[in-house]
């Protein structure tokens, strides 16, 4: 897991590739990270198709889920803990990103499917750690 994404080589921030995050659980398809340094924040790419990534915050609370499309480019980005975001006119926590960078295709509640993923992370988080 890399530097804001997954690969090799050097990232932008002149970190390698690999360094930023580090893998706390797997669950299926779902990846749970906690960045090594630093605020949490959601990778940007990943090498695996399919893969779900959960990011956990230093205060071992649920972020985070981010999605990533056929380039294994962030497309989406649930954010479960963090500052409410207006969705028409409501602020609201959970809520969905869309887009690469964060929010360039705007901001919703997240569906019933989403929700069920925000559950299901939430379960599987919480058993692991035991509260």
């Amino acid at each position: 897991m890399g530097s804001r994404g997954a690969s090799s080589g050097l990232a932008r921030n002149g970190k390698r590739y690999g360094t930023e995050y580090h893998t706390v659980l797997k669950s299926g398809n779902i990846k749970f990270v906690k960045k090594n340094e630093g605020a949490a924040t959601a990778p940007m790419e990943t090498m695996t198709k399919g893969r779900v990534y959960v990011t956990v915050n230093e205060r071992d609370q649920v972020k985070h889920i981010t999605y990533y499309d056929a380039h294994n480019k962030r497309h989406k980005q649930i954010d479960v803990e963090g500052p409410a975001h207006a969705v028409d006119g409501v602020r609201i926590v959970p809520h969905t990103h869309r887009g690469y960078e964060h929010d360039e295709h705007g901001t919703r509640a997240p569906t019933t499917r989403e929700q069920k993923m925000i559950d299901r992370a939430l379960r599987t988080w919480y058993h692991h750690i035991g509260k």
